[in-house]
């Protein structure tokens, strides 16, 4: 158990790198989108055209990424709306159940069903090197490559979760996601 724990610490470590990028990510975003607003604003009283599709482009393909790369550092966190009417009064061991059955019966599935589905789309896009049909619009290829990519790290991230509810479930105390592996059965070394 202790050396799948090393590989959910590895793949938590590597999800809040990612994190951490998604930080300056959103802070681009944001200063695109506040550009975009105030050039459509001066346009009107300058008479020039500061704004263009290129930039509103690169704003949703910024939202686009932030909300695709980091569903997998959300999950890390455990920060997903989560409706817990009943959740929230079981024991650890009961949530782990829960998170455990949720991981392996719903997000593996779906996350398989997702990159299957997104495959031929981004290979398809690629093939003829799709670009935005608006006049300074940007190429879609690489947007459209952010889908599998997200789906895949939320797919890895699952994997980190399954095995730190594992060890929950089978009798080990760790599995709380700090990124430090703190294992030991509770009569005993492992």
């Amino acid at each position: 158990m202790l050396k799948l724990l090393n590989i959910a610490d590895a793949i938590d470590r590597f999800q809040d790198r990612i994190g951490k990028w998604l930080y300056w990510l959103t802070l681009g975003m944001v200063a695109i989108g506040a550009y975009n607003a105030l050039v459509r604003y001066l346009d009107k009283y300058t008479g020039m055209t500061l704004s263009s599709n290129t930039y509103l482009e690169l704003q949703w393909y910024m939202f686009s990424l932030l909300f695709l790369l980091g569903a997998a550092y959300t999950l890390k966190h455990d920060a997903h709306v989560r409706v817990d009417i009943f959740y929230s009064k079981l024991s650890v061991k009961g949530k782990a159940w829960v998170d455990l059955l949720g991981t392996v019966l719903i997000l593996f599935p779906f996350c398989v069903l997702m990159l299957w589905t997104s495959w031929p789309m981004v290979i398809n896009s690629w093939a003829v090197l799709e670009i935005s049909p608006d006049p300074g619009g940007l190429p879609r290829y690489p947007i459209k490559t952010a889908i599998p990519v997200g789906f895949l790290l939320v797919l890895v991230q699952g994997v980190s979760m399954f095995i730190r509810k594992l060890a929950i479930v089978l009798g080990f105390e760790d599995a709380s996601g700090d990124g430090e592996s703190h294992l030991e059965l509770a009569g005993g070394e492992d």
